[in-house]
């Protein structure tokens, strides 16, 4: 892992930023659109949140090059 890649091309970073950006979305209590917005929208965001820490767990794993 000698390479060096920009941040932001980064599974890791994106994936992250994505989990930020839910749990955000989830204290600011998004809405998730005209039918019951807090239980679809608690769903979507804790899937979310799942799927993007799946991410960075594989993206840090396979990553081939350090971030700089």
């Amino acid at each position: 892992m000698q390479d060096i890649k920009p941040w932001y091309r980064s599974r890791t970073i994106l994936a992250s930023l994505i989990t930020i950006a839910a749990a955000l979305a989830g204290l600011s209590g998004a809405p998730a659109g005209p039918v019951d917005g807090s239980a679809i929208a608690d769903s979507l965001l804790e899937g979310v949140a799942a799927v993007s820490g799946i991410v960075a767990i594989i993206g840090r794993l396979s990553a081939r090059q350090r971030i700089g």
